[in-house]
């Protein structure tokens, strides 16, 4: 019996060694399949960084340091900095103007409001208004 023992826990290690191999591969193959995404997210006319930039995390956490994975980095920062320019340019290469710049439309009064506002500065002044009107008089 101490023989099959001492048989039996080299004989896990190699079936636990080979199991972990198969896992570091599907696991790199992944990586790898992430990071062609990212490669062709970020050649679309409008890529998303943030989800380009967590698959190349991906790759990098599962030990792929290839040329593609400098690539994919490069790509994104020329990205984001492409973007960074063009912020708040319109579609003809010119900047925009500031939303708060524009001056509002003046709106047509129709003739009854003329009238009313008229009417309105004709009218006698109330009470304390007439007080601060006497007494400015008596001052001067």
């Amino acid at each position: 019996m101490p023989i099959e023992a001492a048989l039996i826990k080299p004989v896990v290690d190699v079936l636990m060694g080979l199991f972990r191999q198969g896992e570091n591969l599907r696991l790199k193959s992944n990586a790898e399949a992430a990071l062609r995404e990212a490669i062709r997210e970020l050649l679309l006319a409008s890529p998303d960084d943030n989800r380009a930039e967590a698959r190349i995390a991906i790759a990098k956490a599962a030990g792929i340091l290839s040329e593609d994975v400098v690539l994919a980095e490069d790509m994104l920062k020329k990205t984001r900095a492409a973007k960074a320019r063009t912020r708040g340019k319109a579609a003809t290469g010119r900047k925009r103007k500031p939303a708060d710049t524009k001056a509002p439309k003046p709106v047509a009064k129709s003739a009854s409001a003329k009238k009313a506002a008229k009417a309105a500065a004709d009218k006698p002044a109330g009470k304390t208004a007439k007080k601060a009107t006497k007494q400015a008089a008596k001052k001067s």
